[in-house]
């Protein structure tokens, strides 16, 4: 499945499989240099990371800033996520299955200390990867500073706020307002 950022030599979109790998990296490197919070289990934070897209094999990426922001999080995209979930954990053995599934949905509702990381982590991940393109696919959804900040910025310092401050102030001189 292809997501909205280019690689930085702009040759295609990012592929899910490589943003899922990338994200385990980020996790495995940034939790061993101390970014997660005391207590923070890497390995369940990894498993979370390969498993977070896995739906959408059936709902397609829908990019944060797509729509001005009102795509990503809306209810019809919540809907069409915890459908696909059914039916792609419901595939699994039922024990297998259930398992797989708690962690996608505590992934999604990164209120545990291990997904609120993990959810830092899959939100910069694309900022890094537009920061080291030189913006990237910024420009085509008109993203702001400010939209930035109120979309991911938020998320990333939850759960990673060293990271946040760095990215930060990359992303700054490449986005306006």
């Amino acid at each position: 499945m292809l997501r909205a950022s280019l690689l930085c030599d702009g040759s295609r979109r990012e592929n899910s499989a490589e943003h899922s790998w990338h994200l385990a990296l980020y996790a495995l490197v940034l939790g061993q240099a101390g970014i997660a919070a005391e207590g923070v289990d890497i390995g369940r934070v990894i498993r979370m990371l390969i498993l977070h897209d896995i739906i959408e094999t059936d709902t397609g990426d829908v990019p944060i800033h797509a729509q001005g922001g009102k795509a990503h999080d809306s209810a019809a995209q919540i809907a069409a996520e915890r459908a696909a979930a059914d039916r792609i954990y419901g595939l699994l053995p039922a024990v297998q299955g259930a398992t797989l599934r708690a962690l996608w949905d505590e992934f999604e509702a990164a209120e545990s200390p291990d997904a609120v990381f993990a959810k830092a982590l899959d939100r910069a991940q694309p900022v890094a990867l537009n920061i080291a393109c030189g913006g990237g696919t910024w420009a085509e959804y008109g993203v702001t500073y400010d939209q930035l900040v109120s979309r991911v910025g938020v998320k990333i310092s939850r759960g990673a706020p060293a990271l946040w401050v760095y990215l930060s102030e990359n992303a700054r001189p490449l986005l306006a307002g």
